[in-house]
């Protein structure tokens, strides 16, 4: 219908061009000009049926805009981690770090730590998880990364910060290459801050538990012995069980509510 009502107004357009011009007399003949009228009035004919019927056409209602993947995280949240060897509670600040804090909240509503090994753990230094123990539950989160945001606080001990792919030659880390691993500082690695490794939360409540996870295998593969994260992504917990089975692991991690810190208040305090 647009073809042709660009045609009907082109013929119109020519035929007045021609009649104006000054210097050069229309080359139209009449019945090319009453065919050109005849086009314009077809065209709106056929305009007005269509408008007709789109009027007596039943209204579509507006389909509802899909939902988030989860709800928006609080400005402050605690997760206790329940490891095989002990729990350790951690903070986020959405103020530190706003998307990676808002992708562990999601993680952590998904599931996604549940049996989840620690794949990566240099004493001394950090210990590195957040590949899914579920191939397909990693496949979901994997293609999903996160934006470079500033680094707003520093890797001291017990920091929480997520991993990126290849660190960058230049002060800064510019790719786009965080998804769902993290790491937990064991010590002053204050060196990755000019790096674009931006902490998103920290170990409150159970840095011990951090200190005891099993650190035997060390570097991953190909530097060290410990696990390939290529195969860890591709089988999940089928080949770390196989080949890595005293890797620590997180049993599940939750979201800590007021009420259930209040609930352990109440069992620390002794009955009088």
């Amino acid at each position: 219908m647009k073809k042709l009502a660009a045609l009907g107004i082109f013929a119109v357009f020519a035929v007045l061009l021609a009649a104006l011009h000054p210097f050069k007399p229309s080359p139209l003949t009449a019945e090319h000009r009453e065919a050109s009228v005849a086009a314009v009035e077809r065209v709106a004919q056929i305009e007005l049926a269509q408008a007709e019927h789109d009027a007596a056409a039943p209204a579509v209602e507006e389909s509802e805009p899909a939902a988030a993947d989860a709800s928006e995280a609080p400005e402050v949240f605690r997760v206790r981690f329940e490891c095989d060897h002990g729990n350790f509670t951690a903070e986020f600040r959405r103020e530190w770090a706003p998307i990676g804090v808002q992708r562990m909240y999601d993680l952590v509503q998904d599931g996604f730590f549940e049996e989840a090994r620690f794949f990566r753990v240099i004493d001394g230094f950090m210990a590195q998880f957040g590949i899914a123990g579920d191939p397909e539950m990693q496949a979901k989160w994997r293609e999903r990364p996160l934006g470079v945001e500033p680094v707003k606080q520093s890797n001291t001990r017990g920091m929480i910060t997520f991993a990126m792919a290849g660190r960058a030659a230049a002060p800064l880390q510019t790719t786009d290459n965080r998804t769902t691993q993290l790491f937990i500082n064991f010590g002053d690695n204050s060196n990755l801050d000019q790096m674009g490794f931006a902490p998103i939360g920290k170990v409150v409540e159970g840095m011990d538990v951090v200190d005891a996870i099993y650190s035997g295998y060390g570097e991953g593969a190909p530097s060290g012995r410990g696990p390939n994260q290529g195969l860890v992504q591709q089988h999940g917990n089928t080949y770390l069980e196989s080949e890595f089975p005293n890797l620590s692991y997180i049993e599940r991690a939750v979201i800590v509510t007021d009420e259930d810190e209040a609930e352990e208040e109440t069992e620390e305090t002794p009955a009088e």
